[in-house]
């Protein structure tokens, strides 16, 4: 925990605001497993979904994304996948389905 908000405050980025979440990509990536970071189920999830796309499915949500792009997520460091930074609707769970399911319909119409 200390190791990434080191990394956090060298990006300039205060991870102390409570209205504020980050989401990983891997969150959302169905090509990897749960205990490799996913959080969503498998039917939900996208395979290696990008930083753009995922941007764009948290506006569709009607929330504020910040893409953090250099960043690389603690599970995997050797792998710089980015991270977005977006306002807090309910709780982190909620808003990680809400982006997953947003993610799925714009998938949907690719």
């Amino acid at each position: 925990m200390i190791k990434t908000l080191e990394i956090h405050n060298k990006l300039g980025i205060n991870m102390r605001k409570r209205d504020k979440i980050v989401l990983w990509p891997v969150y959302f990536d169905s090509t990897k497993t749960r205990l490799e970071g996913r959080k969503v189920p498998k039917r939900l999830a996208t395979p290696a979904p990008k930083l753009d796309v995922i941007q764009k499915a948290i506006e569709q949500t009607g929330l504020q994304p910040e893409v953090v792009p250099s960043a690389a997520h603690p599970n995997a460091p050797w792998q710089k996948t980015g991270f977005i930074i977006t306002t807090k609707k309910g709780s982190k769970t909620q808003t990680i389905y809400r982006v997953a399911k947003e993610l799925q319909r714009l998938r949907a119409q690719t």
